[in-house]
């Protein structure tokens, strides 16, 4: 036979009603008998001791029996004061003082300052002498010149303006010297040297040198000759010889026999005084006379 199991309690709602009554009851309770929880504050932590100590201006070779205060050195006190007091700087400045609760001014822009009027100005003696323009040097005084040395420099002026115009006068009445050779080819003067040249080569081989022609003599030679503008022969120089004294003797023979010549022409003697003829004479092998 199987045993009948017992029912399980059960919590009815009167029982929760129960409850919850009491829980409010006891809230009340607390809150009417001021009942609280307050949460004890942190204990300071314990603050180390300090040691007072004070920087003296000067030391003592003897230590003091007892010290008053802790320095940087050993110091005997002095004076009658009988109470403590710290030593201190011989000039202390004044301790700034704490501006409690003014509040910084705005700062404004200061309107501009009339200008005064300018008062003339003072110089002191050293700005005047730099201010001042600056002397001209002293000129050096020149030596006197005495009468005698006036004359002398004077007849000296005179004695060079006179060499000056004598050489003046003397290269204005010096012959003016034209010169003309086989390269002229100016057709005044061009046609008087050829006039010249044939006369010249004419007479020559009219004239030949016999010992030029018994011993088979030839060569070249260069003769300047100068004539007058009468056509008279001036100078005649050899510039370049032939080698042999026979046919540079013959060449200057034969050019005095065919003077005189023609007279200058016109138009050369206004600007000639001594026209020179500038020519080489050959000697050939055939016993003639030609010029180059």
């Amino acid at each position: 036979m199987t045993a009948a199991r017992a029912p399980s309690p059960q919590v009815q709602a009167g029982d929760r009603l129960a409850m919850t009554l009491f829980l409010a009851a006891a809230v009340h309770a607390m809150v009417i008998l001021g009942v609280s929880f307050e949460h004890e504050p942190d204990r300071p932590a314990d603050i180390p001791p300090t040691l007072d100590v004070t920087l003296v201006q000067s030391a003592s070779d003897e230590a003091p029996e007892e010290a008053d205060y802790l320095a940087q050195a050993d110091q005997q006190g002095g004076g009658e004061a009988e109470e403590k007091a710290k030593p201190q700087a011989p000039v202390s400045g004044p301790e700034p003082e704490p501006n409690r609760g003014a509040a910084p001014a705005e700062a404004r822009a200061a309107a501009p300052r009339p200008r005064p009027a300018k008062s003339p100005q003072r110089l002191t003696a050293a700005e005047a002498k730099t201010r001042a323009p600056s002397e001209p040097k002293p000129v050096p005084e020149q030596r006197r010149v005495s009468a005698e040395e006036l004359v002398s420099r004077s007849m000296r002026i005179a004695s060079l303006t006179a060499a000056l115009e004598a050489q003046r006068r003397e290269y204005a009445l010096r012959p003016r010297h034209t010169y003309v050779s086989a390269r002229t080819r100016k057709h005044v003067l061009a046609a008087y040297m050829e006039a010249w040249v044939d006369k010249v080569e004419r007479i020559g081989n009219l004239n030949y040198p016999e010992a030029a022609r018994r011993q088979g003599l030839s060569g070249n030679l260069m003769l300047d000759v100068a004539l007058e503008p009468d056509g008279s022969v001036n100078s005649i120089r050899v510039r370049r010889s032939s080698g042999t004294k026979v046919l540079d003797d013959a060449a200057v023979r034969i050019v005095r026999l065919a003077g005189p010549f023609a007279p200058f022409p016109a138009e050369v003697r206004e600007k000639t005084d001594i026209l020179h003829i500038i020519r080489t004479w050959r000697f050939l092998s055939s016993n003639r006379l030609q010029a180059d």
